[in-house]
């Protein structure tokens, strides 16, 4: 049976929407998952008092919170008893497969970078996040942990998004394309031009330079960039649907004929934005850490966290950190033997 921490104090919604994700991830698979807890018992213990259960549920006190303001690396050192630093403690000793968090970013990257260590053969941890295209998804990374990256590093995001996307999805060569300002080899500054010669020699399925226009065309199946410029089409994203709901509004108030056909087509018009809502996705991996760990949207509503957790036993269960170090192992033997 797998186990999995998750930080029960983090995000804007907890303890409320962490427990009740817990509790929902269990239900629905039947008992085939255990859930440890992480974070101020009395306040846990009551969540779980009003829904009525605590089947596979146990319950670890970790008495500190770290904000979602507050400094990542500092808290980290300062906030030994937190709830994402216990968590994660757990989860380093064995006594859990995975851990999940909803709370402050920073620092769940820093505290499993730091308390997991790396895989073997990994310069920086990496975290990818899904965009919807008209066919499917595309995993766009690195989406922020890096902001000053450099060729190497692009070079194994692609290698361990090409990993995550096979598991995904089960796809067994996943396009993976660099993000750039123009498609020809050429093109780009000397990170990306450097960064497309190792991916051209990497061990993925590499198509060579995509532009910003092919994220939402389904050009490629992992768009490879630097934290910088991912986190920057990743805000950008998350803006779209509000605009779209806002747009739609604005067409209804015009005249009543125009309110009934918006809600003659709102069934439609859901699904369609249900490919952007991130609850749909829950987490995403910070890959490249000796361990699985699943940050989270901060605003993660109960649906979202269950997803986190789904998505926490489906990696610890496929034994992704190894297939990274196996890919990553090649590459290097490669290139000691040239």
């Amino acid at each position: 049976m797998i186990t999995v921490a998750v930080d029960a104090m983090g995000g804007d919604l907890a303890p409320n929407a962490t427990v009740q994700g817990a509790v929902d991830a269990i239900r629905e698979t039947g008992g085939d998952l255990k859930v440890m807890l992480v974070g101020k018992q009395d306040a846990i213990e009551q969540e779980l008092a009003s829904i009525g259960t605590t089947s596979n549920i146990e319950i670890r006190h970790a008495g500190e919170v770290i904000g979602m303001e507050e400094s990542a690396s500092a808290m980290v050192k300062t906030k030994k008893e937190s709830s994402i630093v216990k968590g994660l403690e757990f989860h380093r000793e064995g006594e859990t497969d995975a851990f999940l968090s909803a709370g402050n970013t920073g620092a769940v990257m820093a505290a499993s970078t730091l308390l997991l260590g790396r895989v073997k053969g990994v310069q920086r941890p990496t975290i990818g996040t899904f965009l919807p295209h008209v066919s499917g998804v595309t995993l766009l990374i690195d989406a922020g942990a890096n902001v000053n990256s450099k060729p190497s590093h692009l070079m194994q995001f692609g290698v361990m998004g090409s990993i995550y996307f096979q598991l995904v999805t089960g796809n067994a060569a996943p396009r993976v394309g660099l993000v750039s300002v123009g498609e020809e080899e050429g093109k780009g500054d000397e990170l990306t031009k450097e960064a497309h010669a190792l991916l051209k020699t990497a061990p993925v399925n590499f198509i060579g330079n995509i532009e910003g226009r092919d994220l939402l065309r389904g050009t490629v199946d992992v768009a490879v960039c630097d934290g910088f410029v991912g986190n920057t089409v990743l805000k950008f994203a998350e803006s779209v649907p509000s605009l779209l709901k806002a747009k739609f509004r604005q067409e209804a108030d015009k005249s009543f004929f125009r309110k009934l056909w918006i809600g003659m087509i709102s069934g439609t018009l859901r699904n369609v934005m249900k490919d952007w809502d991130y609850q749909e996705h829950g987490g995403v991996p910070l890959l490249g850490v000796n361990g699985v760990s699943i940050i989270g949207h901060g605003s993660s509503t109960p649906l979202a966290i269950k997803n986190m957790i789904l998505r926490a036993k489906e990696m610890a269960e496929r034994n992704i950190n190894a297939r990274i170090a196996e890919s990553l192992g090649s590459l290097e033997q490669g290139e000691e033997r040239s």
